[in-house]
């Protein structure tokens, strides 16, 4: 029963509560997420907005040997040298805001991982753990209809958002991976995916590593007045 002098969260405090706990997390536990779970997550997810109700996503999600199956396929071609190749062009350049932004984020990375800066052989070591799935038990592969373009994967981005925030509420962690879509060609193929589907990221999610170092540090958000241009009263 609740304390009657026990204070409710307003709605908008569970979301801020929700938001500022997620993050990318890089270490997990080996334990699966139940399925009821998953289904949970997905249920939710699936409640995004899109452009003309279109529901442009789809996930294909692996568990158990599935997912210990693509892992050392995706790292055994990522280590091979394979030229790149995604469905979505990765960002031209970093400048600005931008390119302090992703320095801070890796320096943190690194930094909690006792990396030393310009040690170029640990930064790429620690790059090829996204093909590893950083050791989660389960990862989404999210594509878009392609036929519906940036729209499309505008709206993906949503879900993918939405299903982070899902599994926060339910005490599962995640991290949203273009990394996996940067072999794009070698996904589409392995996974069977047709042409009319268009790779957006990945999502590998699970129980959290919480002693695990790379994961006991935390990206900062500028504030409102940095991302808002008010316009009129």
């Amino acid at each position: 029963m609740m304390d009657a002098n026990q204070r409710v969260e307003s709605d908008d405090e569970v979301l801020y509560r929700l938001l500022a706990a997620r993050f990318s997390c890089r270490a997990y536990q080996k334990r699966p997420v139940p399925r009821a779970v998953i289904d949970r997550i997905l249920k939710l997810a699936q409640h995004s907005a899109s452009w003309n109700n279109t529901q442009p996503w789809q996930a294909i999600i692996t568990s158990g040997e599935e997912t210990e199956k693509f892992r050392q396929a995706l790292y055994a071609h990522a280590q091979s040298g394979a030229t790149p190749k995604s469905d979505l062009p990765f960002p031209r350049e970093y400048v600005s805001q931008s390119l302090a932004r992703r320095r801070e984020c890796g320096f943190a990375l690194y930094g909690a991982l006792g990396i030393q800066r310009g040690d170029k052989a640990a930064y790429m070591k620690q790059g090829l753990e996204n093909f590893r799935l950083f050791g989660a038990p389960h990862v989404a592969i999210i594509s878009s209809d392609e036929p519906l373009g940036p729209y499309g994967a505008v709206d993906c981005g949503a879900y993918v958002a939405n299903f982070m925030l899902a599994a926060q509420s339910l005490g599962v962690a995640t991290i949203a991976q273009a990394a996996v879509t940067q072999h794009g060609e070698f996904v589409h193929r392995y996974f069977d995916l047709p042409p009319n589907r268009l790779l957006v990221c990945g999502i590998s999610f699970g129980y959290g590593d919480a002693e695990h170092p790379v994961n006991n540090y935390r990206t900062t958000r500028v504030g409102i007045e940095a991302a808002a241009d008010f316009r009129g009263a």
